[in-house]
């Protein structure tokens, strides 16, 4: 009997003792992780949301977990910037879908982000919204399509004087000066820092915001009568009927990607634009006045409206297409007044607003890489 306690002692204490050590290497393990690293781990690329009927694998060089942890850290790092005040997510806001609820982007030193004309003036233009722009029915990006590839977009705010106000490669020296080289080294297979693989990391993110599962999808997709009111039903059928949405708001992103003129900007009076737009870019005359289509995923988060934020609110902006834009010289033709009395206006509103949905919402880390002490 006491041989069988002595052995039920030992089985204890040992047992005690495996489970002590168990802890204590775990408590040190979590000591040795650094804290920027438990506040954005590797996770695995997120599932595309019902409504986006694509996948990863389809793009020629899908997003990583790891590129996708080191471009969250870069697209909220507002070290990027010379004065360590501007990062990306200081115009595009998560909680507005990635854009900001005004019509004029603050940069750093408080400067307006502004954009030279071909006359020599400057206008300012809204932040557009960066969700859903993995897929694109074009390659063109930001209002007037100077750009072609997230990889190029992502990086250009960093050297522009009133944005981030920094350079390429003060930006470069400030990620290796910060400890960035081992993340560097797990998302590219080296630790060498170039603004190419910054542009490429930050894109990766933006990819990874991807918004659907709406009510307007589980009602459309999932047949999910319940989803959404008979106003959105509605304004379905106006959607792609009377109200002739549809002509570029189209795919499951509810855009053409492409570049039309609304008259939004025309002076009646001096007979001019405000903004060119597409112009500044292909300098052909039929493209003035032209801006890129945004999608309509998150709409009601993105007031106010417009390349220049002139319109408000949605219904501003549906009461604009129905008047038939603003008549000038290169209005698309496509847009043509479209009789919708007022009951009509609220249905595509609600329609509009049963397109809020999940899949791209994101906090900033709570800690970023800093250099070994």
């Amino acid at each position: 009997m006491r041989t069988e306690l002595s052995l039920t002692r030992v089985l204890i204490i040992s047992i005690a003792f495996v489970t002590f050590s168990s802890t204590a290497t775990a408590q040190q393990e979590a000591k040795t992780i650094p804290a920027w690293e438990l506040a954005n781990p590797v996770k695995p690329v997120p599932n595309l949301p019902l409504g986006i009927n694509r996948k990863w694998a389809d793009l020629p060089s899908p997003p990583t977990p790891e590129r996708v942890r080191l471009g969250r850290w870069l697209f909220y790092d507002k070290r990027l910037s010379a004065d360590g005040t501007t990062s990306c997510a200081t115009c595009h806001i998560s909680d507005n879908a990635f854009t900001e609820p005004k019509a004029i982007s603050i940069g750093i030193r408080g400067q307006q982000l502004t954009f030279l004309m071909p006359d020599g003036r400057r206008v300012t233009r809204k932040t557009p919204s960066l969700i859903n722009e993995t897929w694109t029915l074009t390659p063109y990006l930001f209002w007037d399509g100077r750009v072609q590839s997230l990889d190029e977009l992502d990086i250009l705010p960093v050297s522009n004087p009133q944005a981030m106000g920094s350079t390429h490669e003060t930006m470069v020296q400030t990620l290796k000066a910060n400890g960035y080289g081992r993340y560097f080294q797990e998302a590219f297979g080296t630790d060498e820092i170039k603004k190419e693989q910054v542009a490429k990391a930050i894109a990766d993110y933006q990819r990874t915001r991807v918004s659907g599962n709406s009510p307007w999808d589980r009602w459309k997709r999932n047949k999910e009568e319940s989803a959404v009111s008979e106003d959105v039903k509605k304004g379905d059928q106006l959607f792609f009927g009377k109200a002739r949405c549809a002509t570029c708001h189209l795919g499951e992103n509810f855009t053409d990607s492409n570049f039309h003129n609304l008259g939004i900007g025309w002076n009646a009076e001096t007979k001019t634009l405000n903004d060119t737009g597409r112009f500044n870019v292909t300098k052909m005359d039929a493209d003035k006045g032209a801006f890129r289509t945004p999608t309509l995923r998150e709409v009601s988060l993105h007031a106010p409206y417009m390349h220049d934020g002139s319109i408000a609110t949605l219904r501003d902006v549906v009461e604009h297409y129905n008047k038939g834009g603003n008549q000038n010289p290169t209005l698309d033709p496509r847009i043509k007044p479209l009789g919708l009395n007022r009951d009509e206006v609220d249905a595509l509103v609600k329609w509009m607003e049963a397109l809020k949905g999940e899949g791209y919402q994101d906090t900033a880390p709570a800690a970023f890489p800093q250099a070994a002490r």
